[in-house]
């Protein structure tokens, strides 16, 4: 009896250590850390219904350009961001402040295996360009939409910042912002009553940018009169060289999208040396003004929007 007693008492202890030994080894294959307390969620509202998303998300992927610079006003470096449109990534204005971001391709061809593999808590995207793979972003992350990109770029901060959970930060960016536009038009006085033309300058393409693009929006919270063939409340117009005449005004904002190929480029060069160009009272006056591309139309965001009024001051209010 009492060699059968060890016998059970001996078999006892060795499942305990097999047992005590297992853990340890689960633990030194990488579960030795503490479990993460998991977060409260909340509902946001969004362009493709509701989403149950982290109180405070701490690894967000930004698919659009104007979400970036959003994410970077609100101090928020985000895991991965589609790449900006122009640039080797990222816009020159906004390079310094993405170090460590990983490029989960563009707006419009999104990399869902570079999302997947950041491993995302929260994605951010746009209904008008990646409404096609709502389903598959969301099988990786939690992942809400702003409705679309015009040139009412607030509106899309603001849904921004509640996405994070920091309105009152997304505020703040806001009121700045605001301000200062309250100030510019008051030292711009007078000078208001110019009218202000934009055209832009693509790859075989020449357009009038009107009053709901990003450059319209900005102009008109400033309180610019637009040339009388501007005032529509529309995005912007191809036209042909027969219409040039229509980007006459008290002064012209010019822009090039030129991705390095130099066909941009070349098309405005060509058309600034159009005798019909050359014949607008704005060139004769020597008021036009070549300004960033990025800046006045592709990024889209708060940090641009500031940028473009560094340049009207510059135009209008330098000594």
């Amino acid at each position: 009896m009492f060699k059968k007693g060890w016998l059970i008492l001996t078999l006892a202890m060795v499942m305990i250590l097999a047992a005590c030994g297992t853990s340890e080894n689960n633990a030194s294959e990488g579960n030795s850390e503490e479990p993460k307390e998991e977060q409260t969620a909340r509902t946001v509202s969004h362009a493709m219904g509701e989403t149950e998303v982290p109180e405070n998300p701490e690894k967000v992927v930004i698919l659009t350009n104007e979400g970036t610079e959003a994410l970077l006003a609100m101090d928020v470096t985000p895991v991965g961001a589609v790449q900006s449109w122009l640039g080797d990534p990222w816009y020159d204005h906004i390079s310094d402040q993405m170090e460590g971001v990983e490029v989960v391709g563009t707006e419009s061809e999104v990399n869902l295996e570079a999302v997947a593999a950041l491993k995302p808590d929260l994605i951010i995207g746009n209904k008008l360009r990646q409404e096609d793979i709502y389903d598959q972003l969301s099988a990786i992350a939690p992942t809400v939409y702003s409705e679309t990109l015009k040139g009412d770029w607030q509106e899309n901060f603001t849904f921004y910042a509640k996405a994070l959970n920091m309105e009152d930060k997304g505020d703040e960016v806001m009121s700045s912002y605001n301000d200062r536009i309250d100030s510019m038009s008051e030292k711009l006085g007078e000078q208001l009553d110019k009218e202000v033309s934009v055209v832009r300058f693509l790859a075989g393409q020449t357009r009038i940018y009107y009053k709901d693009s990003f450059s319209g929006v900005i102009l008109e919270q400033l309180g610019f009169n637009r040339p009388e063939s501007q005032q529509k409340q529309n995005f912007a117009e191809e036209v042909t060289k027969e219409r040039i005449p229509e980007m006459d005004g008290d002064v012209l904002f010019y822009f090039t999208y030129d991705p390095g190929d130099g066909d941009a480029n070349s098309t405005a060069e060509e058309w600034t040396n159009d005798p019909l160009w050359n014949n607008l009272e704005v060139v004769k006056e020597d008021n036009v003004h070549k300004v960033s591309d990025a800046i006045w139309n592709t990024s889209g965001g708060v940090i641009s929007a500031n940028k473009m009024l560094d340049d009207i001051e510059g135009v209008f209010l330098s000594e």
